[in-house]
This record gives structure tokens, sequence and C-alpha cells, in this order.
């Protein structure tokens, strides 16, 4: 009996990096890892996906599908609805590791009909349907904020590159130790124009910084929704972006906090790219307590 896993990240920015962690800890012996291209979209139907497909073909009756959360496979209830059928008809068994579903056996059939349990087939309509809810939320946030940003003069989107008159400046700043977010923030640009306008001077640091360094472990905190709304509308690094997607949203009464996992590193780049976060200073203050105290708790004696 096999053990199939499954991986899917929605853009070719995104990384499989937290699907990864919660696998490891699942302690999957010999997984048979199936991983669709960067940039497979949710709206794509799970039985026409590439790997998902061959995954089917590939599995036989007794296996095990094995996924970090559900939405990684599934969106809609339909979708979900018609991949238990299939998975029921191969005899093949599905496992979710994190998230409202990994507590329940989804292909769970009634010993005399056959048939989906009742009780599972509501659990599941109604987890995705509250599933949809949040991610409908969070495009509502987005959109809000963008709106806001707009009317406030800002517009979304990629910032322009170092200007060449400016270049001279970035370099020879950096050289005196001023860091990128700082020279993105002097400057309006991102902290990638910053990187590629210092680009050559920079292996030395990074070799330094990759030979003495430690690799730094996920740690979790909670971002004020305000602060993630206005981080939406900005650029961010593919890692940065890859935190805030994969941030889980917790409700607040009227307002919500990101629940975000990744390493310490790129909790204080977010922070650094809220510097300029308009008549939100008490949301990103509370953030940068957070990222304080825990850069405080990681620096060790």
């Amino acid at each position: 009996m096999a053990n199939l896993v499954y991986k899917r990240v929605s853009t070719d920015q995104q990384s499989t990096s937290r699907q990864n962690l919660v696998l490891d800890e699942a302690g999957i012996k010999d997984p048979v890892v199936f991983e669709e291209d960067g940039g497979t979209s949710s709206r794509l139907h799970p039985l026409q996906r590439p790997k998902f497909r061959e995954l089917l073909t590939y599995a036989r009756p007794g296996d095990t599908v094995h996924i970090s959360e559900m939405f990684r496979l599934v969106r809609g209830t339909g979708h979900i609805l018609d991949v238990l059928d299939v998975l029921h008809r191969d005899q093949v068994a599905l496992r979710i590791h994190d998230g409202a579903f990994s507590a329940m056996d989804l292909t769970a059939r009634h010993p005399r009909t056959g048939e989906l349990l009742s009780t599972v087939k509501f659990m599941v309509q109604t987890l995705a349907a509250a599933g949809e809810l949040q991610r409908d939320l969070q495009r509502e946030l987005t959109y809000d904020g963008l709106r806001a940003a707009g009317a406030k003069g800002s517009k979304g989107g990629r910032r322009p590159a170092v200007p060449a008159a400016q270049t001279d400046t970035v370099r020879t700043a950096y050289l005196e130790g001023r860091s990128i977010a700082a020279l993105a923030r002097d400057h309006g640009v991102s902290r990638g124009a910053i990187r590629t306008a210092v680009s050559d001077l920079m292996p030395d640091h990074t070799a330094i910084e990759r030979d003495t360094l430690p690799p730094e472990l996920p740690v979790t905190l909670d971002m004020p929704g305000k602060v993630a709304d206005f981080l939406r509308t900005t650029e961010l690094e593919p890692a940065e972006r890859d935190a805030l997607d994969q941030g889980m949203t917790v409700r607040r009464g009227q307002g919500y906090t990101l629940r975000i996992t990744t390493a310490p590193a790129v909790h204080r780049q977010l922070l650094d790219g809220t510097a300029a976060v308009p008549a939100q200073r008490k949301a990103r203050r509370e953030y940068e307590n957070r990222v304080n105290a825990l850069q405080a708790a990681t620096a060790g004696p």
C-alpha cells in the first residue's frame, strides 16, 4: 500500500515550503510525490490537473493520498464530492494533515448502501462553504485596501526601478552599511529594485551569511488585518508574498488577524514593508512589538 503525496501552489512565485513542513511532520513513510507545475490554478477541476490525474492512474486499491490542507486539492464543494467519489470508486483513502478537515475520515461510507455518510457529506459541504466565504472576504479586503490606497494617491503593483541618476548614491549608501529595506524606503522603490542595483556588491555579504548563520525554523505570529490589507497592495519578495498568501485568517469581531507561519527573517522583512502603513500606526506598532519580541527571543545569549 503506497503513500501518495499531492502538492500544488496557485502561482509560480509561491513555494511548497509550508506544505513540506506539514507533510514532513506527519512522518509519511516512503512517500510517492506528485507536484503540479507552479501556477496551477485552484479553478481548474482537480480531475483535470495533470499531476493529480497521474496520481489517480498510479494509485491502487488500499493506497492513501496525503495532502497538507484540503484547499491544495479542491476549493468548491462540487470539486470535493467529485474527488471523493473517484477515490471511493478506486478504493483509495484520503488523509489531510492540517486544517479543519484533518480530524475527519472523508472516505467513510454507509456499510450497506456504499454512499458517502450523510454526516460526512454535510460537514464537507459546510466546511468547504466556510472556506469559500473566507476567500471571498480576503478578496473584498484586498479590493478595499487597493481602493483606499488609490484614494490617497498610492497605486498598487510593481514600484519603479532605481533611476540611473540615483544608482551611484544607492550603491555608496549600501557599501556604507545602509540596509536594503531602508534604501527602498528612501528612494520609493522595491527592495528587489535595490538588490538589482547592488547585485554585484552582494555576493561576499550573502556568502558570509550563508556560511555563518544556521537555518531559521518557522515561527507563527499574528499580523493585524489592517497591516495585512496594506501589504497586499504593495510589492513583496516571493518569500514574503508566499507567507502572506499562506496565512490563516482568524476573525476578531468586525476585523481579523492573519496567522502567519514563516522564518523569523521573513517576519522582519514583512515588518520593514509596513513602515509606511497609512493611518494604521496602532496596528503597525502591535505587529512591530510581536516581531521585536520574536527577535529578542531568537537572539540568544
